[in-house]
């Protein structure tokens, strides 16, 4: 049996200053500092995935960004899709089990409170409300993205865990 692993992280904190449409939201100064400090944290603890998945808002892009330089994932491997731009979590469910099982590891962003409900639902460690910058890595023993429901949440990491 191959394992499936998957990487959730929220976007992070974004701007209401600007009068823009909810997608073209971008990131405040924070949230670009906050997004460095968790990819920098994670460095080096993650496999690098085999595929990065974003939604197509600017705030949860921008977040995607950072990460992949900061772990160095090459740009190829990353594909933006409206499902992801969920608040729910139904939409997020049903695109992680229509994952191409080629993937063993991939790595989404996207946005609460679908983010909460999908890490409580598949993750070893219940999450009352996944912050802004927050990621989540959960391990499957399955062989398939069509099966994967109840995981072990290996690393769990919030932008105010990690400031002194």
């Amino acid at each position: 049996m191959s394992v499936k692993r998957i990487t959730l992280i929220r976007h992070a904190k974004s701007s209401w200053d600007y009068e823009v449409d909810d997608k073209d939201r971008p990131l405040k100064e924070r949230g670009v500092s906050d997004a460095h400090l968790v990819a920098a944290a994670v460095a080096g603890r993650l496999k690098l995935p085999d595929a990065v998945f974003s939604s197509p808002a600017n705030r949860a892009l921008h977040t995607c960004m950072i990460f992949m330089r900061t772990l160095q994932v090459p740009f190829e491997k990353l594909t933006i899709t409206k499902h992801l731009y969920d608040f729910g979590g139904r939409s997020v469910m049903d695109f992680i089990n229509s994952l191409d099982n080629s993937y063993d590891h991939v790595m989404i962003f996207g946005h609460n409170h679908a983010f909460t409900a999908v890490s409580n639902e598949l993750g070893s460690e219940y999450i009352h409300n996944l912050p802004t910058a927050g990621l989540v890595h959960i391990i499957f023993e399955e062989d398939n993205w069509q099966s994967v429901s109840k995981g072990v949440s290996e690393i769990v990491e919030f932008p105010k865990n990690l400031k002194s």
